[in-house]
C-alpha cells in the first residue's frame, strides 16, 4: 500500500511541476507524514526529478517543440548556479534560507502583475543580460533551497517572451542539470531508499508524461493565474514550515 501511495504522489507531484513547478509541495510533506526519513525523502525526490524531468524535456525535444541546440546552454549555468548555492547553503542557517525563498517568492508574484511577458512565444531563448543571471541566480537558489525553482523559472522564462510549451521544456531541461549532482551525492552516501525511491520515480515518470501533454493544451493567458496561485502555496508552506 506504501508503494502504491508514493506512486499516486509521484504521478501527482510532478505534473504539477511539470505545469507551474511546486511539485515538492505534494511530494516532500507527504513523504515526511509517511514516516520517511528527511535526507531519504529529499533523495527520491532528487533521483525522481532527475529522471522524470529528462523524460518530460525528452519528449517535447523529439517532437520539435523545442531545440537542444538553443537551449544546450542551460545545462552549465545551471548545474555552476547549482553547485554554487550548495556551497553559500553551508554558510548559511536554514531559518535564512526560508527568508530568502519567500522574499523571492513575493517579489516573483508581485513582478508577474507588471504586464511584462504572457509566453507569447514572440522571442526565441537567447543568451543576454537577462537570461543568463537569471538562470544562474535560479541555480543558485535551487542549490540553496529548492521548493519554487521551477515557478521562478517560469516567471523567468514568461518574462522573456518565450512560448508556454518551449517554457516547460526549459525548465525540464534545467531541473535535470540541478538535481543530477544532487542525486549522486544522495546515492553515494547511501541515503536512498531504492523501494520507496522507485516507487516514486516511476509515478513520477508517469506525471512527467501527462504534464507536458497537459501543457500542450493551456492557453498561455492562464499561466500566469496558475502560477500565482502556486507561488501564494509555496509562500504558505515556507511560512508554516518556519513557525512550526
Amino acid at each position: 500500500m506504501e508503494y502504491v501511495l508514493l506512486f499516486i504522489i509521484g504521478v501527482c507531484a510532478t505534473t504539477l511541476g511539470t505545469l507551474a513547478g511546486g511539485g515538492g509541495l505534494i511530494s516532500f510533506p507527504a513523504m515526511l507524514i509517511m514516516g520517511i526519513p528527511v535526507h531519504s525523502a529529499i533523495g527520491a525526490n532528487k533521483v525522481s526529478n532527475t529522471i522524470s524531468s529528462f523524460s518530460s524535456f525528452y519528449h517535447l525535444y523529439r517532437k520539435k517543440e523545442i531545440s537542444l541546440k538553443e537551449s544546450f546552454w542551460i545545462i552549465p549555468v545551471s548545474l555552476s548556479g547549482g553547485i554554487s548555492g550548495g556551497y553559500i547553503a553551508s554558510k548559511i542557517s536554514a531559518e535564512n534560507m526560508s527568508i530568502i525563498a519567500m522574499i523571492l517568492l513575493i517579489f516573483a508574484f508581485i513582478a508577474s502583475f507588471s504586464g511584462k511577458g504572457n509566453f507569447s512565444g514572440e522571442e526565441p531563448l537567447k543568451m543576454n543580460k537577462f537570461s543568463v543571471p537569471g538562470l544562474f541566480g535560479i541555480g543558485i537558489y535551487d542549490g540553496l533551497f529548492g521548493p519554487g525553482q521551477g515557478t521562478l523559472m517560469l516567471y523567468l522564462f514568461g518574462y522573456l517572451n518565450i512560448a508556454y510549451i518551449q517554457a516547460v521544456g526549459l525548465v525540464r531541461l534545467a531541473t535535470f542539470s540541478s538535481c543530477f549532482g544532487a542525486a549522486i551525492t544522495y546515492i553515494a552516501t547511501g541515503k536512498i531508499i531504492w523501494p520507496l525511491t522507485i516507487a516514486l520515480l516511476l509515478g513520477s515518470l508517469t506525471g512527467a508524461q501527462i504534464g507536458v501533454r497537459i501543457a500542450k493544451k493551456l492557453k498561455p493567458q492562464i499561466i500566469k493565474p496558475i502560477l500565482r496561485m502556486v507561488t501564494v502555496a509555496l509562500i504558505i508552506q515556507i511560512f508554516v514550515d518556519q513557525v512550526l
